[in-house]
This record gives structure tokens, sequence and C-alpha cells, in this order.
């Protein structure tokens, strides 16, 4: 049986730790990410009738799509993954790889490209990689890829598109 006391701690407990949750399950470090304005700046309402929903809530609410997935994960042909919000150019064929993850894999982007932030979400500290003109979430990068730059940027395949060349 609960005592009254054991149920005051637990209360007590709870509210100091409730300010807490926002920040262990859905923050970024750098919350001026969301409150930057981008080149391509659009209304939610905008961005939902332009995007999948699947797109909405990787590019626009931070999520994540199951693993393998993406057609794109297997994509092998010469050409550009741009973003799926705004069509801006961010990793060349060149540099995709097979990470064996389940999500498209580079180890560069284009130059000027991307942007980055620290994710302290699910109780990890991770690198989220944003599009630079629309601020479109678009995954995560890590430092476990291969040569010549040692980097993984294991992206979301709804938040790109493919576009190949010629």
């Amino acid at each position: 049986m609960t005592t009254r006391r054991q149920l005051l701690v637990v209360l007590g407990t709870g509210a100091v730790l409730a300010p807490l949750v926002p920040r262990i399950w859905n923050a970024t470090e750098d919350s001026a990410l969301a409150e930057r304005t981008f080149p391509v700046d659009k209304s939610e309402a905008q961005w939902r009738a332009e995007l999948t929903p699947e797109q909405f809530q990787v590019l626009r609410e931070h999520g994540t799509e199951r693993a393998f997935t993406s057609p794109l994960d297997g994509e092998a042909r010469d050409g550009v993954f741009v973003c799926a919000g705004c069509g801006q150019e961010l990793f060349s064929s060149e540099t995709k790889y097979d990470s064996g993850t389940g999500w498209p894999s580079f180890f560069r982007p284009e130059a000027g490209a991307v942007g980055t932030t620290v994710d302290r979400r699910w109780f990890m500290v991770r690198t989220e990689v944003h599009c630079a003109r629309c601020g479109g979430h678009l995954g995560h990068v890590f430092p476990d890829g291969p040569a010549p730059t040692g980097e993984r940027y294991c992206m979301n395949g709804a938040a790109l598109r493919f576009v190949p060349r010629g």
C-alpha cells in the first residue's frame, strides 16, 4: 500500500522533472534553428500542401523514416540528391556509399548545402543535418564514414529526391 509520503515524493519528483521532458524527448540545443529564417521560408500550411505526409514529418517535424524503406538507399545511378522540400542540391552520387544502415549515406555534402545543430533527443547527443536553403531536417552526420572525410551523412530518403544526370 502506498503511503501519503510516498505519493508526495513521486508527485514532487514528477513536478521537478516535467520541465526537462521536452529537452530529453524533442529538443535541439540550437533552438535558434526554429526561429531562423531561410531563403525558402513557407508557412506550415504551405509546407503541408506541397509535401507528402511522410516528407512533412521528416523535413518539418524532425522525424525519421524506418530503416530499409527508402528506394533511394539502393539508388546507384549518376546524378544528384536534392532536398525534397526546396530542390537545393545536397549530395552528388559520387559521394554516396552503402553504409549498411538502411538509409542513404554520403561521405560529403555539396559545398554550403547543409547546416548542422546539436540534437539531444532520445537521451543521445548527435549532430543533426538540415538543408541550408529551407531548414528542412535531413538526418544526422556521424564520425564513422569512409575516407576521405571519415563522415557518414545518414539521410532520410523522404527528405531527398534523386535527379539523374543527363
